[in-house]
């Protein structure tokens, strides 16, 4: 007597093991990130010995101390604070000019995206210290803008733009655009107003991951401050770790850890808000 099988779905072969290559994937990814971190949070924490800092030691003699002491210490407020007053120039500097150009470039010159995108990527191939040489050719000619502080901002807008250009190009291409400004055009409004009130509200996913990205690159830029003699947060964190090897570690952990959480507050809310319009759609 013949049994009865149910024969497998055509163009859907088995693949036991399908997850699991995946799965090895995001295991070693996790590994190859973690282990540093968790070393250097061990050298930054501990009061040991690196020569003694093992699995025996472990859970031994952990103190927040090193970074307590950092907080106190000469120039630690002042640099975070103008690092933070930075960021919030450069992420204004960056939606005045970016936004405006990626919507008219998809609206007028669509052709011209890709010489734009190619463009807004030489800040990635070319290294700071190339760009940050070109400056200090200038400097003795614009003194009056190099001498203060807040002149690194349209630096860092350029430094950003590889990032901050493809996030708000995603933006607006996940939206109808020309239907939007066609609308608000229609009904007499400009194209200020049709740009604060038509596009911005539906690209606020778009804008906060760029303003993200853009303050990112602020907080973690090195080179064009050092070498501009600007005392920012990230100068500061390397010349206390001269003088205190396990406060400017820790400073630089407590830095990762901020961020890393800053990221995942940003993806949570995107998220929501995402899922939110989607169900008022419906």
């Amino acid at each position: 007597m013949a049994l009865n099988t149910i024969p497998s779905a055509p163009g859907r072969p088995r693949r036991r093991f399908g997850r699991l290559a995946p799965n090895l994937v995001l295991i070693f990814a996790a590994v190859f990130f973690l282990l540093p971190v968790i070393a250097q949070a061990r050298f930054a924490f501990q009061k040991v010995l690196v020569l003694q800092l093992g699995w025996g030691t472990l859970f031994k003699r952990w103190t927040i101390s090193p970074l307590t002491d950092a907080f106190h210490a000469d120039g630690f407020t002042t640099t975070l604070w103008l690092t933070f007053k930075l960021a919030f120039l450069t992420v204004l500097l960056t939606m005045a000019l970016v936004l405006p150009t990626v919507v008219w470039v998809h609206l007028r010159v669509p052709k011209a995206r890709t010489l734009i995108e190619f463009l807004t990527v030489l800040p990635y191939v070319i290294p700071p210290i190339a760009l940050v040489a070109g400056i200090r050719v200038v400097q003795p000619h614009a003194r009056w803008f190099l001498n203060s502080d807040l002149s690194l901002v349209p630096f860092y807008a350029v430094l950003a733009l590889p990032f901050t250009f493809r996030a708000l190009d995603a933006g607006i291409r996940a939206i109808d655009l020309t239907t939007l400004v066609d609308a608000s055009r229609s009904l007499g409004a400009g194209w200020g107003t049709t740009l604060r009130r038509a596009v911005v509200p539906n690209m606020r996913s778009a804008i906060v991951s760029t303003s993200f990205l853009t303050a990112t690159v602020v907080l973690s830029e090195f080179t064009i401050a050092f070498v501009l003699l600007k005392n920012t947060f990230p100068v500061f964190t390397s010349t206390y770790y001269e003088s205190n090897g396990q406060g400017g570690m820790a400073i630089a952990v407590l830095t990762l850890v901020a961020t890393t959480a800053l990221l995942m507050v940003l993806t949570f809310v995107t998220r929501k808000r995402g899922a939110a319009q989607t169900m008022s759609a419906f």
